[in-house]
This record gives C-alpha cells, sequence and structure tokens, in this order.
C-alpha cells in the first residue's frame, strides 16, 4: 500500500541506479541537469517575485495617486467653521439678502447656492448694453458712495452723459429675510436732447424656485410670483416710472421677455439676442421713434434652460425714478406699509444719516479735522468694499503636482470681499486677508462670518486654493489658463493679520471651531514649502519655463513678476515666506494661549523665526546692505528676439523675446531691493534697537530706490529690474509701482516703531509722517481725478494703474486716513 501511495514499484528503480552508480558520465550529467532545474526554478520564482514586486509597486503608487486625488477634493474633516443653517434667513436675516452679485452693476441676491438672483441692465439707444461690470466697456465711473454691508446702499453711474442712481433698503419681517426696494433716478448731464434709454428689471432662479409674469394690459410685467426653497412665497413689483422727484406719472414704453436660461453667466446674451428694433416709443403729440425691445425667442440655441427669466423693460426720455420692491409672503402680517414712494424716501434718509454717524464713531475722521470731500471719499471706499462682497457657490477645477488631468473639486460657499469688482469679481486668499482688516474695524460679525466661510474651503490635506473660481458666472469671467488651481501652490496666510485684530472680541466658541482649521492650514505650509535649511522657507509653484520669462514668476507669493532667484531650485530661501511664518506662529501661539490648548510649538517657531541674529544668518546680504531671497541665481540675463530656423514650404515664423543667460547663475543672495527686502521690518521682526533697521529706513527713504512723493515703490529706482517687461506681452507689476496694502504694511511698522523707545523712534515717526500724507494725499487725488481706487499707482507721478474701481486692499487708505493699525 505504500508503494501504491507514493506511485511508483521500488525494486523496478533499482537497475538505473546501478548504472548511474557504474557511469561518472552520467553521473555529472545529471548532476548539472538537477542544478540547472534548480537555477531555472529560481529564476522563475525571481521573475515571479519581481512580477509581483512591481505589481505591488504599481499597485501602491496607484493607490497614492488616488489617495492623493481623493484627499485632493475631500473637505477637511474638523467640524465646519460655518454651523450649517447660521447663514440662513432665520439665522442670519441681516445678512442674508444683499448685493451679492460684485460683478453686475446693480443686483441682488440671497446667500443661497442656487439663488433666485435680481439685477439690472440699460440700454441707450445708438450705444451698448450694460449688465456686467468690464472695465473695457467704457462707463466712466461707478462706485457705491455709501453701503453699509447690511442694509442699504447707494451708488452712482456715470455713463456717457447718463447719470443712474441705485439706492436700495432692506426692511426685516417674517421668515424668509423680509423685504427690500429699489429706487433707479436716472438723469442727464448737460443740457440737449435726452436719448431714448431703455431700463431692464429682471429677476432669474439658477436649477430650483419658480416664477410666474403678472402682466398688466397684456403688456406691461407689473410684477413676478414667485416661490423658492429659501424665500418661500415672494411678489416682485415694478413699479410705474415717475417725474424727476418721484411725483407725476412719466411715460414710457414697456416690453417683457420671459425665457429659458442655459445658466446665470448667460443671461447677457440671452437678452441682447432677444433685442429687436420693431419697437415703438410714440408718447401723445410727440414724434415717434424706433427702439430695441426685447421679444420672446425661447431662449439661447442648442442650450437646454437650467432655470427661469422674465424680465420688465421699461423704455422712456431721462429723467425719471423707477422703483421695484420685493415682498415675502411670510412678512405680509408684519408689514406695516409699502417700501415706496415717500416711505421708501424716509427710510432711506435714516438710513444715510445712521450711516454717517457710524462712519465717524469707527474712524473718527471728523474729530481729526480731515475735510468733507475727504470724508466723501473715505466713506466710498469703505462702501465700494462692502459693495462688492460676494456670495459664491460651485466647483473649482484643482490639479495635482502628481496627477496630469484637473479634477473639479468639492462643492464650496464662499462668502467673501473681491479685489475688483470690473477684473476681479471673486475670492483671493491673499487679498482677503487685508480686506478683512478694514471690514473687521466696521463690522466684526460680518469680518468673522467672511474668515470662517474662508477656512471651510480647506481640503483633507490642509489646503485652500489660492484663487477661488466658483459658479459658471465666476468662471466666465476667468481666463482658461488661470481657471485650474495647483495643490502645491500656496498664498500668503494674511488671513492670520486679520485674526490678530479680530481675536480679543471673538466669541470662544466661534474661535474653537476655527483653531483645529487654521492649525491644519497653517501645518500644511509648514510642511509644504519648508526651505532646504531649518527655519527657511521657499514659495513653490513658481513658472518653470525659464527661457520665456526674463525672471520666471511667483504667483503664490502674491508679488507675481517681483524679481526672485533667475534659476528656480529647491535651494532657494524666500525672505518673505519666513516671515509670514513668524508672523502666522506668533498668531496662533496666541489664539493657542487664548484657547488654553497647547502652545509650545507655535511659541517656539515663532521664537526661532523672530531670531535676529538666525534671520541674520539667512538672509542678510552684506555685499547689498539689505535683507534678501537666496537662490541659484545671475544678474546677467537678458531677454532677446530670437526667430526659429525657417521651414520649406511655410511661412516665415514670427520672432520671439526668450531669455539669453550671459554668466552662469550660481547660488547667491538675490539683489532685488525693494517690498521683499523690507519683510523682517513691515512684519515688525526687527526688534527696536536693531542695528539693520537704519539701513531699511534708509531705503526706504531714498528716491534713487524706494521713495516717491505717492509712496513707497515696489522695486528700487536703480534695480536692473525696474520697470523691466517680464515677457514680450508681460509688462512690469510688481517692478516699481506703488501697492497701497504694502504700503498700509509700512505704516502700520512704522508707527509701531515710532512709539517703541530705541535709537530709531525719532527717524521712523519722521518717516511715518511722510510715507502716510504721500500716500493718502495721492491716493485722494486719483480718486477725484478719476473717480476710482486703482489696483496701483505708478511712481512717477501718482497715476492710478492697473483695474479699476480696486476697492480691495486698496481701501486701506481709510485706516491709514484714522491711524488706525
Amino acid at each position: 500500500g505504500e508503494r501504491r501511495r507514493r506511485g511508483g514499484d521500488g525494486p523496478r528503480e533499482r537497475p538505473r541506479e546501478r548504472l548511474r552508480d557504474r557511469d561518472p558520465k552520467l553521473r555529472q550529467q545529471q548532476k548539472t541537469a538537477r542544478g540547472s532545474g534548480r537555477v531555472r526554478t529560481a529564476l522563475v520564482l525571481i521573475a515571479a517575485a519581481a512580477a509581483l514586486a512591481l505589481g505591488l509597486a504599481a499597485a501602491v503608487a496607484e493607490w497614492n495617486r488616488w489617495s492623493e486625488a481623493s484627499r485632493l477634493v475631500t473637505p477637511h474633516p474638523a467640524p465646519p467653521a460655518v454651523p450649517p443653517g447660521s447663514t440662513g434667513p432665520l439665522s442670519s436675516p441681516t445678512y442674508f439678502w444683499g448685493t451679492y452679485r460684485p460683478h453686475v452693476y446693480f443686483g441682488m441676491k440671497t446667500r443661497s447656492p442656487r439663488a433666485v438672483v435680481t439685477g439690472l441692465m440699460w440700454l441707450q439707444h445708438g450705444g451698448n448694453l450694460r449688465h456686467t461690470t468690464d472695465q473695457s466697456d467704457g462707463v466712466s465711473r461707478y462706485g457705491w458712495l455709501m453701503h453699509d454691508g447690511e442694509n442699504f446702499g447707494v451708488q452712482e453711474i456715470r455713463d456717457e452723459g447718463l447719470v443712474l442712481r441705485t439706492e436700495f433698503v432692506k426692511q426685516p419681517g417674517g421668515d424668509h429675510g423680509g423685504d427690500w426696494s429699489w429706487r433707479v433716478t436716472v438723469k442727464m448731464e448737460g443740457k440737449g436732447p435726452a436719448p431714448l434709454l431703455s431700463l431692464f428689471f429682471y429677476v432669474a432662479t439658477d436649477g430650483q424656485g419658480t416664477l410666474r409674469p403678472v402682466l398688466e394690459n397684456g403688456t406691461r410685467l407689473a410684477a413676478v410670483a414667485g416661490t423658492a426653497e429659501e424665500l418661500g412665497d415672494f411678489t416682485l413689483t415694478f413699479l410705474p416710472p415717475t417725474e424727476e422727484g418721484g411725483e407725476g406719472h412719466k411715460y414710457a414704453s414697456y416690453n417683457f421677455l420671459a425665457a429659458g436660461v442655459p445658466g446665470l453667466h448667460r443671461l447677457t446674451d440671452l437678452v441682447r439676442q432677444s433685442l429687436r428694433e420693431s419697437s415703438v416709443f410714440s408718447p401723445p403729440g410727440r414724434t415717434r421713434r424706433r427702439y430695441f425691445g426685447v421679444s420672446s425667442t425661447g431662449g439661447l440655441p442648442g442650450e437646454s434652460p437650467r432655470g427661469q427669466l422674465l424680465l420688465h423693460q421699461v423704455t422712456l426720455e431721462p429723467p425719471a425714478v423707477l422703483e421695484v420692491t420685493l415682498e415675502s409672503g411670510s412678512a405680509a402680517g408684519v408689514r406695516r406699509r409699502r417700501l415706496a414712494g415717500p416711505t421708501l424716501s424716509t427710510a432711506l434718509a435714516q438710513h444715510v444719516a445712521t450711516f454717517e454717524q457710524r462712519f465717524e464713531d469707527t474712524f473718527g475722521l471728523g474729530a481729526r479735522g480731515v475735510s468733507l470731500p475727504q470724508r466723501r471719499f473715505a466713506q466710498a471706499a469703505l462702501s465700494e468694499m462692502l459693495g462688492g462682497i460676494g456670495f459664491f457657490h460651485g466647483h473649482s477645477l484643482l490639479r495635482s503636482e502628481h496627477q496630469e488631468e484637473p479634477v473639479p473639486g468639492m462643492e464650496s460657499m464662499l462668502f467673501t470681499a473681491v479685489p475688483s469688482r470690473s477684473c476681479f469679481p471673486r475670492g483671493f486668499l491673499w487679498d482677503e486677508g487685508f480686506h478683512l482688516l478694514l471690514l473687521s474695524r466696521w463690522d466684526p460679525v460680518l469680518a468673522r462670518d467672511i474668515l470662517a466661510h474662508w477656512l471651510d474651503l480647506l481640503n483633507a490635506d490642509g489646503w485652500i486654493p489660492r484663487e477661488q473660481i466658483l459658479g459658471d458666472e465666476a468662471r466666465a469671467r476667468v481666463p482658461p489658463e488661470f481657471v485650474l488651481q495647483h495643490s502645491e501652490t500656496p498664498n500668503p496666510p494674511t488671513l492670520l493679520l486679520a485674526l490678530e485684530q479680530l481675536l480679543p472680541d471673538a466669541p470662544l466658541p466661534y474661535l474653537r471651531r476655527l483653531f483645529p482649521r487654521l492649525r491644519a492650514w497653517f501645518e500644511w505650509l509648514n510642511r509644504t514649502q519648508a526651505g532646504p535649511e531649518p527655519f527657511t522657507f521657499r514659495w513653490r509653484g513658481r513658472d518653470t519655463d525659464h527661457e520665456r520669462f526674463l525672471n520666471p514668476k511667483t504667483l503664490s507669493s502674491g508679488l507675481d513678476d517681483y524679481p526672485r532667484a533667475s534659476h528656480p531650485s529647491a535651494q532657494e530661501r524666500h525672505l518673505d515666506l519666513r516671515c509670514w511664518m513668524a508672523m502666522g506662529a506668533r498668531v496662533l501661539a496666541a489664539l493657542a494661549e487664548h484657547l488654553g490648548e497647547p502652545l509650545t510649538s507655535y511659541h517656539d517657531m515663532a521664537v526661532a523665526l523672530s531670531d535676529n541674529d538666525l534671520l541674520d544668518q539667512l538672509h542678510w546680504a552684506p555685499e547689498l546692505g539689505t535683507f534678501a531671497d537666496f537662490g541659484n541665481h545671475s544678474m546677467a540675463v537678458a531677454l532677446r528676439w530670437h526667430r526659429a530656423a525657417p521651414v520649406p514650404g511655410r511661412p516665415p515664423p514670427a520672432p520671439q523675446l526668450r531669455r539669453e543667460v550671459r554668466e552662469a547663475p550660481r547660488l547667491q543672495f538675490v539683489g532685488a531691493l525693494g517690498y521683499v527686502s523690507l519683510f523682517p521690518l513691515l512684519l515688525q521682526l526687527l526688534q527696536a534697537d536693531s542695528p539693520r533697521l537704519p539701513a531699511l529706513l534708509g531705503s526706504m527713504r531714498n528716491e534713487k530706490q524706494l521713495w516717491t512723493p505717492f509712496g513707497l515703490r515696489s522695486l528700487a529706482r536703480d534695480s536692473p529690474w525696474y520697470l523691466r517687461r517680464n515677457t514680450e506681452h508681460d509688462p512690469p507689476y510688481w517692478r516699481g509701482s506703488i501697492w497701497v496694502n504694502i504700503n498700509f504694511l509700512a505704516l502700520r511698522a512704522l508707527h509701531g516703531y515710532a512709539q517703541a523707545a530705541g535709537p530709531h523712534q525719532q527717524h521712523a515717526a519722521e518717516l511715518y509722517r511722510e510715507l502716510r500724507h504721500n500716500l493718502v494725499a495721492n491716493v485722494f487725488r486719483q480718486y477725484e481725478a478719476t473717480g476710482f481706487l486703482w489696483e496701483h499707482y505708478r511712481d512717477s507721478d501718482g497715476t492710478g494703474q492697473g483695474c479699476h474701481p480696486f476697492a480691495g486692499w486698496s481701501a486701506l487708505v481709510v485706516l491709514a486716513m484714522a491711524e488706525d493699525y
């Protein structure tokens, strides 16, 4: 049985064994065969193991890619900083309705993901349809003159001789945010025949809610009856126009449009396409005139509707006054009278008086002897920022440094101020910290709400995309190359500047909600932007096309084309980022102490990063006499025209500007004296008796370097990069212009050093007084001349440059006027 189980008969194998024993040659062949078999077996096992290892490696790599992509679009697990439901009509009625559409000249919506939106368009017949704010559309002036951020606002728009005054007032009541009313006053500047003017008042839905037209005489849209999830039932009423002064009937012609909307970003196109020159304006006893009136077209061809649009067109000759009222169905029981006519006039007058008193109580400009025109300017600067606050909903488009394909980010909501209604009507991370410095003085509750919304954008890794392009309306205003947000790219943590100001009076529950998110964000910055040596930092996300740029840009720093090391490398040490991290560690240590949380790590980091001796070792350049970046750098670079070799049978290629490097780069300090050099002073890391302060104060006051009669220029006039283009199509940006946000930090720091005992106290005080006067006087002068705050100012004559209106950080001039730092 044993033999059968083994499958063979023992005696039958013995002759073969005896033969093997007798034949040495055969024995050697058999031994070799056994060895080869073992080798083959080993090779098969090795190959299998290698294949398994490769498979495991590929699986691990794929897992890592999936995990990273997942974390990229996964919200941070900490409880939200904005509690669920806290922005709704019951818990936040004051801020529920607002002018939260900064990209249009006049419009309102709620803080709802799929909000019902309202707005105004106008058309001077013979001119262009106006709706969205665009710097190139030729509107000569516009902006909020008064806006309290809550209940009312007054705006003036000047467009080719036409003056529009838009006013709104909100009235609380009910469960859905209460009522509001608009008044639009139109008149012409100068004398002469008034042109025909059409005003288009509209209401539109974006995926939820229904609208029903209420017609009068079959042609005039007298009202819209609507319902929506967060608004309940409501009625929007278009009152007939009156003569200037609000009395007497005004002759007008009417058209209305009902259409499906493929998206709110297509509203202008939809209305423009529906215009036909077939309507007739025929006042009694006057000449009949044709004009462009809207007519239903069924929507935009080839695009499926996502919502509804109802539009009321009023065509008349200025001057005239028009009013629109929204009445909430749930407020009917508490409403005493409609907010229109004399009742609206009384409410507006009361709000104006309250605003002016609150402005004086907050900033004290009257008590300081500031002139009335300058006070009106300061009110307008604050109001334009408040009127530029928007509410956005949607997905960012994100890209990981380890993934080729972009992915849509998590669904997000953002309540934020914007840098510019015309150029940048969306949220920018580093801008918002500066915005909140002003907003926190005017309305700390509003500022805390905005800060919390920003921190809720944090993903699982602790990253916040630097530019927030949420929703179709926001994306429609962004060039395609700037839509994608890269996961390694940070922005300066300026939100912590604002938090430091808000900290003393903020409620503890609010701060406890913020703390884990702030900690995760700061740890992400500390981890991902670490430099080559301890206590050094390096901005990620610099431009990689070295041949294209005179100096590759560093958008992540916020200072875009400010000159850094000519050849980006892992050996760079960026001075401004190190200073931001020192400030951030200080603020987080103070917050942790305030909350009774462990603070040692933040405190130790703040101490180390504020150590003036260590700062000297890493960033003081003796040969330059200033603080500087360090990196792989060559001064001998220039842009030269190059023409590619011709290809037979094709047109000759156009010449291109390409960078030439005439001297190889080496590791050294970057000789670019400017805003970056000042950061140890700007964020007040230098001790009051620092031996480095005189050099920095001297550079600030030196007219060949940073000093101008209008403010501090961003790059020294004697720098080789001063006012130099970065590419053929890339004019200088942070290479000489005067920027209000950095000048404000300079004033803030100089004011601090002027208060601190030390050998440089008097010098700092003198510099502070001169700089404050120069900056405030020039920003006010340019506003008087143009009607706008500007993105930056030319260093040669103070002229406003870049985007306008730019009531983002340029509105910090209000705090400078109040000497409130």
